[in-house]
C-alpha cells in the first residue's frame, strides 16, 4: 500500500461527503484493529456563483487532502435518488470530481449509499446526521472542541469509517462449503457414537 509502505493493517482512509455548497471530508488512520480520527473538516462552496468554479475547487481540495495525508483508499458517499432531478446532477457532478482527483493520484475509490453508511455507524439506516456524528464521536472518542458545526464533516468522516469497518473484518481462518467438507477438515473434532 501507498503512505511509506503501509501494511494491509496500517493505512489511511478519506471518506468524501461530495455537495455542491458543502463538501465534507475525513481523513482516518487504522493501525490494526484501531481507527483514529486525522482530521475532518468541510469546503464550503457557496460563495462561488459558477458551478464548474465549485467543481473545480473541489477537485483542488480533494488534491490537496491526498497531497497532505497519502489515503491509501477513498470512500465517498454515493449520490441518492431524489425528487429533484437538477440537485442529484449537480451532487453527481461533485462526486465526479473529488472521484476524478483520487483518479488522477491513483487512490482507490470506494463507494457507499448512505443507507449503507447509516447502517454502518449507527445500526439505522434511516439515523438523523446528529446520530451519526454522535456516534462517532463516542467511537472515535473525539473531543467536543473539534466536532464542527457542519455536520458534513461527520457525514465524510462517516464515509471513511463504514469503509474500515467493510474492511476490517477477520476473516475466518477456515472457509467451508457443508458439514462434510467441516468434518473431514476437522476430524478431531467430531465425535463417534
Amino acid at each position: 500500500m501507498k503512505g511509506g509502505g503501509a501494511t494491509a493493517l496500517e493505512r489511511i482512509i478519506l471518506g468524501i461527503d461530495p455537495g455542491t455548497i458543502v463538501m465534507g471530508y475525513g481523513v482516518l488512520s487504522i493501525n490494526g484493529r484501531k481507527a483514529a480520527l486525522e482530521t475532518m473538516g468541510v469546503l464550503k462552496l457557496d460563495r462561488y456563483e459558477d458551478h464548474y468554479v465549485r467543481l473545480r475547487r473541489i477537485y483542488e481540495r480533494v488534491i490537496s487532502l491526498i497531497d497532505q495525508y497519502h489515503p491509501d483508499e477513498m470512500a465517498i458517499e454515493a449520490p441518492f435518488f431524489g425528487k429533484n432531478i437538477q440537485s442529484m446532477l449537480k451532487l453527481g457532478r461533485a462526486q465526479g470530481a473529488a472521484i476524478a482527483a483520487a483518479l488522477n493520484r491513483d487512490v482507490p475509490i470506494f463507494e457507499y449509499a448512505p443507507l449503507k453508511i447509516k447502517m454502518a455507524i449507527t445500526g439505522n439506516g434511516q439515523a438523523a446526521k446528529e446520530q451519526v456524528a454522535g456516534m462517532l464521536q463516542h467511537i472515535l472518542r473525539i473531543p467536543d472542541e473539534c466536532m464542527l458545526p457542519q455536520l458534513d464533516a461527520t457525514d465524510g468522516l462517516a464515509a471513511a469509517y463504514c469503509h474500515y469497518l467493510q474492511t476490517n473484518r477477520p476473516m475466518p481462518e477456515k472457509a467451508y462449503t457443508g458439514w462434510k467438507d467441516f468434518i473431514a477438515k476437522n476430524p478431531g473434532k467430531v465425535r463417534g457414537k
